[in-house]
């Protein structure tokens, strides 16, 4: 699913095509404790094995697939929705070959979309989508930065779900393999340098374990942490984005394009999809907001 969001408060909307242990065991003197095998230890996969097995999930070709690599773990860690069948499981590890154990398979609820839909926000001409972050360039032309599959088809953005005032015109949009994408304001509607109060001052790539926030036009502000880096998600038909911020933070339909950023005004991603929902949770992709800053040219303000 795709999400969407505002700043502060402005919606944006797109077309629903598209659209997160260890045990310490004292042994006592008089026991014996068994000398460890060669199964008991930690694989090590090098970096062209996992670069080959995160290669594997992506011929394989199944949506409801999300895949990064975990350097904690020296795995690659393969996310899969509720759509995702045993069947196709066995389908992944069969593709990875003498790479299988270098996967490992993690179920998340829900199904994974790009989160469009109907309803408040800013306004494309059939869908809704939110704002991520208002943006300018070395002129001072103002723009404002969403998700390249709320923009891709979308030419007049409105602020009201009338469509009767216009906020802008879209100017350039890169869906799949991207999700970004950038409008021109061109009405006279406020353009503040904040997500939901907070002012936005720079961007930034976050670390894995990063607290991070979200805001969207459906669900509001919702907080969670950076889980993966580098991610690549299989939303179907074609729809395969890659380099995206991985987060437990939830997200609905309508969030789509939203802001993902840290209470310190650090600008961090634009909401691409997920799973689940914000009252049982899930799994939401980011699109780096730095890639969509360096592709047009313009800088946070």
């Amino acid at each position: 699913m795709r999400i969407k969001r505002t700043t502060p408060r402005s919606g944006i909307s797109r077309r629903t095509r598209l659209i997160a242990v260890s045990t310490g065991l004292v042994a006592a003197a008089a026991i014996a404790i068994p000398s460890a095998n060669a199964s008991d230890t930690p694989t090590t996969f090098s970096a062209t094995a996992l670069k080959s097995a995160s290669s594997s999930v992506l011929q394989a070709d199944i949506p409801g697939t999300a895949w990064a690599v975990d350097s904690k773990t020296n795995r690659v860690v393969v996310t899969v929705d509720s759509t995702v069948s045993q069947a196709e499981i066995a389908k992944i590890k069969e593709q990875a070959g003498g790479n299988a154990d270098a996967l490992t398979i993690k179920h998340t609820p829900g199904k994974f979309n790009k989160l469009i839909q109907g309803g408040d926000a800013i306004y494309a001409s059939s869908w809704r989508c939110s704002l991520g972050f208002n943006v300018q360039n070395s002129s001072g032309a103002q723009y404002f930065l969403t998700a390249g599959h709320c923009t891709d088809g979308a030419g007049t953005w409105y602020s009201n779900s009338g469509r009767t005032t216009v906020i802008g015109s879209t100017t350039g949009s890169s869906f799949p393999g991207n999700d970004y994408g950038i409008v021109r304001y061109t009405g006279s509607v406020a353009r503040p340098g904040t997500a939901n109060g907070v002012d936005i001052t720079r961007a930034a790539t976050p670390a894995v374990g990063t607290t991070v926030i979200r805001d969207g036009s459906t669900t509001g502000t919702h907080s969670g942490r950076v889980t993966a880096l580098n991610a690549t998600v299989n939303y179907g038909g074609g729809d395969i984005v890659s380099g995206l911020i991985q987060t437990n933070v939830c997200a609905e339909p309508g969030d789509s394009g939203g802001s993902l950023y840290g209470s310190n005004g650090t600008a961090y991603g634009l909401t691409s999809g997920g799973s689940g929902n914000c009252s049982s949770g899930g799994t939401t992709f980011f699109q780096p907001v730095t890639e969509a800053l360096s592709a047009y040219g313009v800088s946070i303000y």
